[in-house]
């Protein structure tokens, strides 16, 4: 009975607009008051949650892809993308899709992506006659392709969670994440042919070339990242510090736009977000600590064993389960309290904790597009002043290629694991 009063409790303040980290704080001080536990206790949970050297990772990708954006060089991956795509029909959807893919190599979070590259896209859309709703949904949609390549802030908070290697996580999304940026010029080239949307003109290949040479610096990101800790050159939060150093870099030597009033507003935005993910961990961790306490974790492992009995049963449970959360708590949540609980039964069914990773941040991300919730929709809607409720209608269609792109990874886990499994 106490742990539905604590859950109930605690839905009804997130629903009642309370944001979540503080939602989870004050019912756990809920908790410990009416239990008699000392206050004290409370506060040292919550700090030995945050106490964490790989967590430091998340606010440095947060700094470097804050960096890369305010420096414009966006716009420099935004123009080579559309010289190699925008010939195609509905040129400038795909232009989107393969922007956002570039883009994802630097930032690591969907919310960036949106953020970062929504409002240069729809604004070009908008221009070339493409209607809003198509332009914000395809603007979504792309961004969920974020925490899917390297380097992913999901990634490295489920890596710490679960004790999974960083690394092998970051190579494990990078063929779901081509997979879904396919899957999506799939569905932009069907509703562009059926609308009759415009195609940009045809690039020479010495303009393609010369844009190609001044965004490749910033497409050299991921692999600086990946290969620098696969090499033993430095760890998954090492490579943060370097990706913002790299950023800082590359602006400086090639690009030359980031200004003093640039950074400071990068690392003010950097601050406020990572504040926001630090109050959330911190919730998490003392919530963690009430539902431990109240034997959660045991009674939904008994509620999913007496209900599944395969490997295949128990995650598609877990994928239902996940989506349906999503369109209703932030996913950041999601994964800081349910998924600790699930990686015991996915390991006991014989499952690769890398290949649960992939599977569990492609459907969160999935879970940023499915109404009412979705932090992506609200990010375009506003970075794109178009009308939530419109946005949100217009996006349902594109749940569909990540959803099939899910039910494959699931299927055959070599999607996830054989990059990984070949840098062993």
């Amino acid at each position: 009975m106490t742990l539905i009063i604590v859950c109930s409790v605690w839905l009804f303040m997130v629903f009642g607009g309370v944001p979540i980290g503080i939602a989870m704080i004050l019912v756990s001080v809920g908790y410990f008051y009416h239990t008699g536990m000392g206050m004290s206790f409370a506060v040292q949970r919550m700090v030995d949650g945050l106490n964490s050297f790989p967590m430091l990772a998340v606010p440095l990708f947060l700094l470097a892809a804050a960096i890369l954006n305010s420096a414009g060089i966006t716009n420099h991956l935004f123009g080579f993308a559309r010289a190699l795509v925008g010939r195609f029909t509905g040129g400038l959807g795909h232009v989107n899709v393969l922007a956002s893919l570039f883009f994802s190599g630097m930032s690591g979070s969907a919310v960036a992506d949106a953020g970062g590259l929504g409002k240069m896209e729809i604004k070009a859309m908008r221009d070339a006659g493409y209607d809003d709703e198509f332009s914000g949904s395809v603007t979504a949609a792309s961004s969920m392709i974020g925490p899917l390549v390297p380097p992913s802030i999901t990634m490295v908070l489920y890596g710490v969670i679960s004790n999974t290697s960083i690394g092998k996580l970051f190579l494990g999304g990078v063929v779901p994440g081509f997979l879904c940026a396919g899957a999506l010029m799939v569905m932009v080239h069907v509703l562009a042919k059926r609308r009759n949307y415009p195609k940009d003109p045809v690039h020479s290949a010495g303009e393609v070339w010369r844009l190609f040479l001044k965004s490749f610096p910033a497409l050299l990101t991921p692999m600086v990242i990946v290969g620098g800790i696969f090499s033993g050159l430095f760890s998954p939060t090492e490579a943060a510090a370097v990706t913002v150093l790299y950023a800082i870099v590359i602006d400086l030597v090639f690009y030359r736009e980031l200004t003093l009033r640039r950074f400071f507003d990068a690392v003010y935005e950097t601050a406020v977000t990572s504040a926001t993910i630090g109050t959330i961990i911190a919730g998490v961790s003392v919530l963690g600590f009430v539902l431990a306490r109240e034997q959660a974790p045991q009674q939904i492992a008994s509620f999913f064993l007496a209900f599944v009995d395969s490997p295949i049963t128990f995650l598609i449970a877990v994928n239902v389960m996940i989506f349906v959360l999503g369109a209703f708590i932030e996913t950041l949540a999601i994964l800081l309290i349910v998924v600790p609980i699930l990686i015991p039964l996915a390991l006991g069914f014989g499952i690769d904790p890398v290949h649960f990773g992939i599977i569990v941040v492609l459907n969160l991300m999935i879970s940023t597009l499915t109404p009412p919730m979705g932090m992506a929709l609200f990010v375009v809607a506003q970075v794109g002043e178009i009308e939530y409720h419109k946005l949100a209608k217009a996006i349902l269609p594109w749940l569909i290629p990540p959803l099939i792109v899910l039910a494959l990874v699931c299927a055959f886990p070599i999607l996830a694991t054989g990059l990984p499994n070949l840098m062993q």
